[in-house]
């Protein structure tokens, strides 16, 4: 029987609570879990982008949490981020390598919503009216 990996890893009963923190699947899911880094990821996947393009690019976002999460991206090698010597300094960003890696398997989980979203919005529906 195929079974994926993630159900093949034995986990220790109870789970400790510092190794799900150190757990690298966690640790990305904490990542891209948050409201705008999948759609970053998604637009510099197309392209590199400066960073007033991205500001407009995402209705919504302030500048404050756009930097915050390029710079969280940055850091987790992800994103990387080329200043351009001009006045004023221009910035663009573009995904890496390791940033590129990521693209299928967020498509992935992307096709799954979709394909399953319906289903999940009848589950929650069903639960209310219970």
């Amino acid at each position: 029987m195929d079974v994926p990996l993630v159900l093949s890893h034995r986990l220790p009963a109870p789970v400790p609570l510092d190794e799900l923190d150190e757990c690298p699947v966690s640790d990305l899911l904490r990542r891209v879990g948050d409201r705008w880094s999948v759609l970053l990821i998604v637009l510099l996947g197309r392209r590199s982008h400066r960073y007033n393009e991205l500001h407009r690019a995402i209705e919504g976002i302030s500048q404050r949490m756009l930097t915050r999460t390029l710079r969280g991206l940055e850091v987790d090698g992800l994103v990387s981020r080329t200043v351009h010597p001009s006045v004023p300094p221009s910035v663009e960003y573009d995904l890496t390598p390791l940033g590129r890696s990521l693209l299928r398997p967020l498509s992935a989980l992307a096709e799954w919503a979709v394909r399953h979203g319906g289903e999940i919005a009848d589950a929650r529906k069903a639960q209310l009216n219970t």
